[in-house]
């Protein structure tokens, strides 16, 4: 009974947008067919695959970032990710529609784990289609680069070699290759 009760007190005092009570969250823009989404849950990349499939798209692209064992020779024993719900999805809706326009997507959809994310476990999710491969593969790198630059998500890596050891980032501190941004 102390046990649920001390759950009880946690939850009244974990605010809305923290609260794995109150996700997933979404927003969509039906008319361009994009999605977003951030969440406690594992992420299931066909779900996304198929929200963005099209018989006007001879392109589907998928891409899957998932936590690696590793960051700068240290072990990793998981990620954790905190976000301004709020703002990260207006954030991942406004980088969707971007790309969409300047690339002539027919489906964009984010995704986006909160919480602890376990080595080999996705964090993000990308799908775009487009009716060629080159606007298709040049957007999903676009948008997952604006999506770490920009929305409003952040992670806190635990180390395997000790376990009090941790460290918050955003996740515009690594370029593409995993080098220290500018």
């Amino acid at each position: 009974q102390r046990d649920a009760m001390a759950d009880e007190e946690q939850h009244e005092q974990t605010p809305a947008h923290l609260d794995p009570a109150n996700f997933p969250q979404r927003l969509a823009h039906p008319e361009s067919n994009i999605r977003v989404e951030l969440t406690y849950s594992p992420l299931a990349p066909s779900e996304y695959t198929a929200h963005v499939r099209s018989p006007h798209a001879g392109a589907n692209i998928l891409f899957l970032g998932t936590t690696r064992s590793s960051f700068a020779d240290r072990p990793v024993a998981r990620l954790a990710y905190s976000s301004y719900a709020p703002m990260a999805l207006k954030t991942m809706m406004a980088i969707a529609r971007e790309s969409t326009a300047k690339h002539g997507l027919t489906g964009v959809s984010i995704a986006h784990r909160l919480g602890e994310v376990a080595v080999g476990e996705e964090s993000i999710v990308i799908a775009v289609s487009a009716a060629h491969r080159g606007p298709a593969w040049r957007a999903a790198e676009e948008i997952l680069e604006k999506c770490k630059e920009k929305v409003e998500i952040w992670k806190r890596e635990d180390f395997a070699d000790d376990s009090s050891s941790a460290e918050w980032r955003a996740n515009r501190d690594r370029d593409a290759d995993g080098k220290p941004a500018q």
